[in-house]
């Protein structure tokens, strides 16, 4: 397990990342990350003496999907139903953060336009906000 920082040099907000190590300080990204950008599954990584990411030194195509939730929609419990059933029905890898933000991976080649028809008017709506990291 290594961390990415998420501070901005501000405060001490880390990420923690589940990895396969390759070498001493080399590690492939073995998950989702929800709030790491420039960074997706199977990328390869460096890391310093602290076990934070200090690049990215090997890139694989795939790009991360992330939703979040806005808490106080009305909304809220229909859009994470939908959302459920949209990520089970793709077969995409995905995961859940505390049951409320969504992370998918999308290899080289995925369509994400299935989860686009989706999140588009319930983002409009304000339900939620997304993006698609590379």
């Amino acid at each position: 397990m290594i961390h990415a920082d998420l501070s901005d040099g501000l405060d001490d907000c880390r990420e923690q990342l589940w990895t396969r190590q390759l070498t001493e300080d080399t590690f492939e990204v073995a998950c989702l990350p929800f709030f790491t950008y420039g960074i997706c599954y199977r990328d390869v990584v460096t890391i310093d003496s602290n076990h934070l990411v200090k690049r990215a030194v090997r890139k694989y195509g795939h790009r991360t999907l992330r939703v979040a939730p806005v808490v106080e929609h009305a909304d809220r419990d229909q859009a994470h139903e939908l959302l459920y059933g949209k990520a089970v029905d793709t077969g995409l890898p995905h995961e859940w953060l505390q049951g409320t933000y969504l992370a998918v991976d999308l290899p080289p080649g995925s369509d994400v336009a299935p989860f686009v028809e989706v999140l588009e008017p319930l983002a409009q709506a304000g339900a939620l906000h997304w993006e698609i990291d590379y």
